[in-house]
Order: structure tokens, then sequence, then C-alpha cells
């Protein structure tokens, strides 16, 4: 088997779950903003690297052996960073690359009523991030077309797992049952997005993926399902039209749609937690609803 060398821009939560699935033999680097954060990478088998928005000369050294590239940081208002710093060094410094993987949103899609959409589906995101976000998505893919390098986009819905999900919120008082009529949203359980990204990587595949559940519900549904498992009271329900929410999390709610997973099951992905249920029950089985004491900070409403 060829040599693979896994650099990931952006190693968080999503990429130290990828790391953790590695085969046997296959090298991964990755970046944090952060020096604290440097321990976690390396507990998760990553090679670390502090990048500010500025390829430092052991990271160029890293990318040219590297074989995979996958970029898990955020566009900001002037940009992708990643591409912003490294363009060069992808098109001109990376003789080894195979693959690049790029993870983004289902937000880019922007509202569809409550209809379910694919891949196929017209994008027509907020001004902001999602409109950021799609903009890097079509940057990233020209990128592989002038360097003739499959390009696989990732469109991810709320992300949760162990440590990010309605237990740890039950258990530490932030879990909020939020009602807003026939509002549903998609959610992934992060082991399927390391195992989509494996995926994809072992195969080459470049084009749109949505990587999502199967089913997507209703976010008050959720936390009532883990609340039984839990044993307690779920939080009473609030009303959508009453609650106190951030702008950034009203605007969450301002868009429904119900997403399918069309391109990647098509290649013959399977995905190991179709829907909260399943995955709820299995967290709460094998009791690694915890985490590694990483909880969630961002807001509940995009866990479900």
């Amino acid at each position: 088997m060829t040599e693979q060398n896994f650099f990931i821009f952006g190693a968080g939560y999503s990429g130290k779950a990828f790391a953790r699935q590695r085969p046997e033999g296959v090298g991964i680097a990755g970046t944090t903003r952060s020096a604290e954060k440097v321990a976690g990478l390396e507990a998760a088998g990553i090679e670390p690297f502090v990048f500010d928005g500025h390829l430092t000369p052991k990271i160029r050294a890293k990318l040219a052996a590297t074989t995979h590239l996958v970029v898990s940081a955020g566009p900001g208002d002037d940009g992708d960073p990643v591409l912003n710093a490294a363009r060069e060094a992808i098109i001109h410094g990376m003789p080894q690359l195979r693959w690049i993987g790029y993870l983004s949103t289902v937000g880019v899609y922007g509202d569809h009523g409550g209809a379910w959409i694919d891949e196929t589906a017209t994008c027509r995101p907020k001004p902001g991030r999602s409109s950021m976000r799609l903009a890097a998505e079509q940057a990233w893919h020209e990128l592989g077309e002038q360097i003739a390098r499959p390009v696989a986009i990732l469109r991810l819905s709320g992300i949760y797992g162990p440590g990010r999900n309605a237990f740890v919120n039950l258990e530490n008082g932030t879990a909020k049952r939020l009602v807003k009529k026939d509002q549903v949203f998609n959610r992934i359980h992060v082991q399927d997005i390391s195992g989509a990204l494996w995926f994809l990587a072992e195969g080459d595949y470049g084009g749109v993926f949505n990587i999502t559940d199967d089913e997507p519900a209703p976010p008050q549904d959720v936390v009532a399902y883990a609340a039984e498992k839990m044993g307690v009271a779920p939080p009473p329900e609030i009303p959508f039209e009453t609650a106190q929410l951030s702008p950034m999390a009203r605007s969450f709610y301002g868009e429904n749609k119900r997403v399918a997973n069309t391109a990647i099951k098509a290649l013959g992905f399977t995905f190991g937690m179709p829907d909260y249920r399943k995955a709820l029950d299995s967290m709460w089985a094998h009791g690694t609803w915890r985490g590694e004491g990483e909880g969630d900070r961002r807001s509940p409403i995009r866990q479900g």
C-alpha cells in the first residue's frame, strides 16, 4: 500500500475523531491556533503544529510529504485562511498530494421551506458565514481543477458525538426545548464524519457530498428522547416566538430543510449512526456520551 500522510488544517473536534480512526501506518499531522491545545492533538495521535495564518518552515516541510490534505478551518472576512496562506505551497510545494477534503456546512443551501434536498439543490445562503463558506468551496474546487487533484466538499449538518450531545446539555443545565412549528434539523455524529472522510480519501473521490443523517427531526424531540434515556424530566417547551435567543441562534431557525445524503451513499458508503436515536442509544450504552471533557461550546441549537 502506498504511504499515506494526512495533514489537517484546523484539527478540532472532527479532526481528532478522524485521527483516532486511522488505519495502522498512516501519518497524521494537524494544526491548532493555540499552543494550549497542542496536548489535545497529541493525545489523538496528531503531530501538532500551531497555525496563525502563516506557514512556518516546519509546516511547509510537512506539507511537502503530505498525500492527503483535510481542511476544517472556516473562512473569515478575508476569505479562506488556508488558501490565503498556503495556495502557492499547495500548487508548487506538495508533490505528493493526491486528494483534498474540505469540510463545509449544509448552511450553504439556505432555506428550502422544509423540503427534501440533495447535492443537486440550488444554494442560496444568507449573507455572512454561509455565503463565505460557499465562496470557499468554489475556491477549493477551482484550485483542484488547476492542479488536477480531486477535491471532496463535505457539507456537514449539526455535529454531535461524545462530549457534544443532548445528554451533556441536560447534565449541565443548558438543554432547551424550543418549539417552532414544522421546524426540523439534520444532524451528523462525528463518527460518521470520520468514516466519510476516510471513505472518500481512500477512493480519491471528488465532488460535493452531504454528510448528514437520514432523519431530520424537531430539536425538542431529541432533547426529550435523551431525557427519557437518562431518566430525568425534560426541560419545559419554550415557544420559539417568545424565546430569548442570540441573533445567531435565531438565524438557525430561519432555515428549514431536509437534507439527503444521496451522493456518498451512491458510492457505497453506509452511515453508522443514521438517526439520533441510534446515536444516543449507542453513546448511552457504551458510556461514551461525556467524551473527553470537551463540552460543546457552540449553540445547542446546532446540536439538536
